[in-house]
Parts: C-alpha cells; sequence; structure tokens
C-alpha cells in the first residue's frame, strides 16, 4: 500500500540498525507517526531504560545546539538515544537560519552512532493524492527537502485513502482472527474520514466488542461508533430538510431498530437539536464551502469531516432563520414530551418527523405556536 510505504521502509531500517544520523517526518498523519516511534522503542530502547533513552525536544524552548549536543553526549545509563524534536517550522521562520542549517550537517558528518535525531514537521498536511496538497503546504515541503532533506532521511507522513484504509483494516482484523464485513470496512473509513489513528481506535473497540465471535458486520460498526450513528441521523436531517416524510420515517425506523431502541430516544433528539443548531449557524454565516465550516462550527461543535458537505446543503435547503428556530422548538417540545413518560417513545419521534418533514407552509398545530427558548 502506497501510503505505508515509506513508514515501512523506515521499520525496516530501525529492525536492520541500517539508520541515518538523522531524519525528518513530514506530514500530520499521527498514525504513521506512532508506528515509527512504537518501532524504534521496541528495538532500539529497553523497556526499563526509557526514561534516560527518550528526549523530547521543542525548537524555540531549546536551540539546534541544545539538541545537538544533547546527541553528540554519551549517556552513561543509555544504551541508544532517539531525539523527537517538534517545532521545526522555527527554522523556517522570519531571520537567517543558515548557522543552524550548517551545524545540522555538521553534525550528519560525524554524528553519535548510538543517537538518532527525529524532526517532526508535523505542520504540513499531505493528503492520500499528493497532487491535493494546498500551495502553502507544498512550498512548506519543498523548503524542507532543500535544506533539511539534504542531510537528513525524509519519512513522508501522508493521509490514507479510502480503499488502502479498507484494506488495512481488513487485513488487521484478519490477523486477529476476525472477518470484516466488506461494507463494514468502507462505513468504519467513510464515517471516519480516513483518519487512521482513530480508525485504529475504533478498530481495537470493535475487536473487543465482538470478541468470541469471528466476524464485525454493519450492525456493529453502527452500534459501537458514535460517528456511524451520527450518520444514520445526517441521513435523517437529510429526508427531513428535502420533506420527504416516506423517508425520513424510514430513516428514523432503521434507527430505531438499532442500538438500544427506544430507549435512545433522548439522545437521537440531542443529536437532531446539535444538527439544527449547526445549520442555523451555517445559514446565518452563509458558509459554502466545507473549508469555511471550520472557522464557523468552534472545537467541539464541529461536525464529522464526512458531513461538512451534507451539513452545508441541508441548510441551504432552508429559506430563512425563522424555518429553523421553528425546528428546534419542535424538538425541544418532543423533548419535554419524552422526560414525561408518554405511552410510546416511538410515537413521539414519529410525530416530531413528520412535523419537521411538513412543507414550510402548512399550517402549524396551536400546541406548536408556544415560544420555547432556542
Amino acid at each position: 500500500m502506497r501510503a505505508f510505504a515509506a513508514s515501512d521502509r523506515f521499520t525496516a531500517e530501525v529492525q536492520a540498525r541500517k539508520l541515518r544520523p538523522a531524519y525528518v517526518f513530514v506530514g500530520d498523519e499521527a498514525f504513521f507517526r506512532q508506528r515509527c516511534r512504537a518501532a524504534l522503542l521496541e528495538h532500539l530502547v529497553p523497556a526499563d531504560l526509557r526514561d534516560f533513552c527518550v528526549h523530547e525536544l521543542e525548537l524555540g524552548q531549546a536551540s539546534v545546539v541544545e539538541v545537538l549536543n544533547r546527541a553528540r553526549t554519551p549517556s552513561l545509563m543509555a544504551p541508544f538515544q532517539v531525539l523527537f524534536v517538534r517545532g521545526v517550522k522555527n527554522l523556517y521562520g522570519r531571520g537567517s537560519h543558515d548557522e543552524e542549517f550548517e551545524a545540522i550537517a555538521a553534525y550528519v558528518k560525524n554524528p553519535n552512532p548510538d543517537a538518532v535525531i527525529l524532526f517532526l514537521a508535523d505542520h504540513i498536511s499531505i493528503p492520500a493524492d499528493a497532487r491535493r496538497i494546498s500551495l502553502t503546504d507544498r512550498d512548506r515541503y519543498e523548503r524542507i527537502r532543500d535544506t533539511l532533506g539534504a542531510y537528513c532521511g525524509i519519512v513522508e507522513l501522508a493521509r490514507v485513502d479510502e480503499g488502502e484504509g479498507v484494506r488495512w483494516i481488513t487485513e488487521t482484523a484478519a490477523a486477529r482472527g476476525v472477518k470484516m464485513d466488506a461494507d463494514a470496512a468502507r462505513e468504519l473509513v467513510d464515517t471516519l474520514g480516513a483518519d487512521m489513528m482513530m480508525i485504529a481506535s475504533e478498530l481495537e473497540k470493535l475487536l473487543l466488542y465482538v470478541s468470541g465471535k469471528s466476524r464485525i458486520t454493519l450492525g456493529d460498526v453502527e452500534t459501537m461508533v458514535l460517528a456511524a450513528k451520527q450518520r444514520s441521523l445526517y441521513d435523517l436531517t437529510d429526508a427531513i430538510s428535502a420533506r420527504d416524510r416516506v423517508r425520513a420515517l424510514q430513516v428514523l425506523d432503521a434507527l430505531l431498530a438499532t442500538g438500544d431502541g427506544d430507549e435512545a430516544a433522548i439522545g437521537h433528539l440531542y443529536m437532531l437539536a446539535r444538527t439544527f443548531r449547526q445549520m442555523l449557524i451555517v445559514l446565518e454565516r452563509n458558509v459554502r464551502d466545507s473549508h469555511a465550516i471550520w472557522q464557523a462550527l468552534w472545537q467541539g461543535f464541529r461536525v464529522p469531516p464526512f458531513a461538512a458537505d451534507d451539513l452545508i446543503r441541508q441548510a441551504r435547503r432552508y429559506k430563512s432563520r425563522r424555518e429553523l428556530t421553528r425546528a428546534l422548538r419542535l424538538v425541544a417540545r418532543a423533548d419535554l414530551l419524552l422526560r414525561s413518560s408518554p405511552p410510546s417513545k416511538r410515537l413521539v419521534l414519529e410525530q416530531l418527523v413528520l412535523e419537521l418533514a411538513a412543507p414550510p407552509r402548512a399550517a402549524e398545530p396551536a400546541w406548536q405556536q408556544d415560544e420555547l427558548p432556542v
């Protein structure tokens, strides 16, 4: 798999102990950075000596000279030293940094054979398709290649495309004796935006969940992975915003048929209210693309990567703030009804969906006209 090739080559060099004096890890894909780190610790650093062998440094707080001096100085306690150096972008700030690059070049010519320096250029994002890299990141990458790349090995930590993500999930599950259904693997990748760190974490949860079984199904993913549940709820709001009552009821029925069924009604209402609030902000700030949505929605209130374009499209189906505030009042009213121990929670949800998906000019029932806080 192409995206895995760079980290696999580095791991092979670690295992063979044929390391260069220094490397620069270019890219913000934490999954591959973690793989490389794990290989270093496993093959070069004894578990009981890691406090003495592993150093975490930050350029800006420590100078390049300090980093190199630490690498040069043999340790009485550490048979091998690993130095992780963050803040590489400080080498490319204002002013001249020629002396720092010259110092790195001089060290590489006469290194400590029992040390390796890892410069982490995680301020650069490399997409799965390298042709789609932003102009800013391309310029940053080229500057690193022309400077640090002249003295250090470059390990490219690019994002994984969906096909490779699905393949990795299937092979990893198979190695643990579990068959991963193709639609389940695809759903996991789609809902997590091919974020390999999150995929690895959620896959581990799924493997524990099906312990004793030999198969992970789409239903298991929808039950255990929060983002998959959110995906189904975005399908519901898509049908509601399109005023498709039949499809909306079908999606609601599918939601209630999985997981905790009617008992999850409050959770479904919470997610509906959250989504309508997000749409209200998108509409008010006239957000038109997935890049602008990250500025409009603050940390902790943002949407999963797969849902950004869907949310914008759904919000634009509403012509005014009044329509979305009406939807929020309907959800708030349904929440009060659910907390009043109704005979049927399903009936409350079905009535809510029918009202939300009603044509905008439909007459509103008297009970709905009461003002409730949004």
